[in-house]
């Protein structure tokens, strides 16, 4: 796919797409040059679709394992450092130098598409294609997650109604027998795609006995749902079955749980889900195909993308790409200690995306905030602010290096970087311990990722130990510390009432063993404070409150405020949103 024509200097990335659109392989011509069979792609129009993942797997079962690649990043600023570019870009860049690849990174919510991080294409000449479709919506799997996640909340509060309004004989006479829902102890909330702050905290049920029981209620973003982390994790239909079935909606009066068996709402939600299974498949700009799974939102969530996809890639090509949310601090650490433990692959090598312009931000420069032009202190050579800075970089080496793996460091250019700069990076990451290269990839596409290919090969060929951080038998309260002092470099963590009340619950429970620990914090810092930038030091990680994802097999501990609902702010992205009424074509979208 021709590229040369194309400059990310003078074209918005919505029009690159747009341009590299016109010559981009047919769904099908996509899924023969993958290899897959005529049977195994369901199409969703001439250019999108998915992968049937049962025919599919079965047929490849015996085919030999891919390089498994993961690209993780240091602590972003709010613009974003350009993860899902690397991946892309490396992508390519594997592909330019003749090699077998596939991609999977995560589908984006409406949430940032509309609000300002945009849509997580990518960017440049390092981008999924086509952007519309990935961008507004897919093949439908986010609005089927939100179907199905409503319906559990449908099917509660039109049981507390009920049991509200009946006896126990008309509720025996209905099939129904009472589950004494507490409403203090609704642990859900209903689910938006949108970043729309004004749903948080809502009271529901308002006017007569026939609309509902009166109760505190509100919204999460569809995408820090428990079905979506399921939909990351589940291995098969048959899996994503089970694990629905043991969604804690809620807990009695007497503090047990009622989860969507109870309610008897699980088949039908799992009815809603049974197509989000097979992952889409779509393309870079330049041909290799990218399968596109699951959510993003690693700070509120696993933000992974699907463990189905993975299994698929890893055994259609010699190397395949996935990515995880944000820095190596969540992200990785949820990819190496959650999804690694459920799928059973090992990764070979995990790239960490850092920018000068980050790094010098957490050197102590001047806030970066979307809508605002970089200060001059990141356009010009700073040697002293980005040497301070490194420690944030480190620290995340640090992180995967516990893993067993010794990392890539990608330096993701800006043409505003300087040679200085560059090489301080470099010395910096290989004295720590990983490797590192340079990547132009959104300026030049797969030809700028040729080093960053090259460094992530040479990472594939050496042999590692990967180990998890910690035993699913090692005591809850042990495993947050862990995460705490050698992820984050906290000293030690602090409980709430609330959290410390659930732990004690929580550690008496024989089942916990089978479940992992999903920790959400904020992705603008090592520390549970977006504030506390570079690699703080000297503080404690305040656990405000535990959830338990028993669908998806995780325990969330909920560490410094943090909203499951972002909010939108005041120039979002929708704004420069258009569409031309000539062409039907849709405009702005980065």
């Amino acid at each position: 796919m021709p590229t040369k024509t194309l400059d990310p200097t003078k074209m918005a990335d919505w029009q690159i797409a747009d341009a590299a659109e016109q010559t981009m392989k047919t769904f099908q011509n996509l899924g023969e040059d993958l290899g897959l069979h005529p049977d195994e792609l369901i199409p969703y129009g001439k250019w999108v679709g998915k992968v049937d993942y049962i025919r599919t797997l079965e047929r490849v079962k015996d085919a030999p394992q891919a390089h498994y690649i993961d690209v993780t990043a240091i602590t972003p600023t709010p613009l974003g450092e350009g993860k899902t570019t690397t991946s892309i870009g490396l992508i390519q860049g594997l592909g330019k130098l003749g090699k077998r690849v596939t991609g999977a990174i995560r589908q984006p919510s409406s949430g940032p598409t509309f609000n300002i991080k945009g849509s997580a294409a990518g960017g440049g000449l390092a981008q999924c294609v086509p952007l519309t479709p990935f961008s507004l919506g897919l093949t439908g799997d986010i609005d089927c997650i939100t179907n199905a996640h409503n319906l559990a909340m449908t099917a509660l509060t039109a049981r507390m109604q009920h049991e509200h309004n009946y006896d126990d004989a008309k509720l025996a006479s209905k099939g129904l027998k009472r589950l004494d829902i507490d409403p203090a102890r609704v642990d859900m909330k209903w689910a938006i795609d949108f970043c729309a702050q004004a749903l948080r905290n809502i009271i529901i049920g308002r006017g007569g006995k026939m609309d509902g029981l009166e109760m505190e209620s509100g919204f999460q973003i569809t995408v820090s749902s428990e079905l979506m982390a399921i939909l990351s994790v589940a291995r098969d239909l048959r899996d994503m079955r089970e694990r629905i079935a043991k969604i804690v909606v809620a807990c009695d009066r007497q503090g047990t749980p009622v989860t969507t068996a109870d309610l008897e709402v699980d088949g039908a939600m799992t009815a809603w889900m049974v197509n989000t299974i097979n992952p889409n498949l779509l393309q870079t700009i330049e041909g290799q195909p990218v399968f596109v799974h699951a959510g993003p939102f690693a700070n509120i969530a696993i933000g992974q993308s699907s463990i189905i996809a993975d299994r698929i890639g890893t055994k259609l090509a010699d190397y395949h790409v996935t990515e995880s949310g944000f820095g190596a601090d969540i992200g990785f650490e949820k990819f190496w200690n959650l999804k690694c433990r459920y799928s059973g692959l090992k990764p070979s090598a995990v790239v960490i995306v850092a920018t000068i312009r980050a790094l010098k931000m957490h050197g102590g420069g001047p806030p970066v905030k979307p809508g605002i032009d970089l200060d001059e202190a990141y356009t010009h050579e700073n040697l002293e602010l980005l040497e301070k800075g490194c420690e944030n970089l480190v620290a995340h080496i640090e992180t995967v290096l516990k893993s067993g793996i010794r990392p890539v460091v990608c330096i993701n250019s800006f043409h505003t970087d300087t040679a200085r700069e560059i090489q301080l990076v470099r010395r910096i990451a290989e004295e720590t311990g990983a490797l590192a290269a340079l990547s132009e990839h959104w300026l030049k596409g797969g030809e700028g990722a040729r080093e960053l290919a090259e460094a992530v090969i040479t990472a594939c060929n050496e042999p590692n130990e990967f180990k998890f951080l910690y035993n699913l038998d090692m005591p809850l309260h042990e495993r947050i510390q862990l995460i705490a002092k050698e992820v984050y470099g906290a000293d030690g963590v602090t409980y709430s009432d609330k959290a410390q009340a659930k732990m004690k619950n929580l550690e008496g429970d024989p089942s916990l063993s089978e479940l992992g620990t999903c920790m959400v914090k904020t992705h603008l810092s090592l520390s549970h404070d977006p504030d506390m930038k570079g690699r703080p030091r000297r503080w404690q990680l305040p656990v405000g409150d535990i959830l338990v994802y028993r669908g998806a097999g995780f325990v969330v501990p909920v560490a410094g405020s943090i909203k499951l609902l972002p909010g939108t702010a005041s120039n979002p992205a929708y704004r420069r949103i258009d569409v031309d009424v000539e062409t039907g074509k849709v405009t702005g979208l980065f």
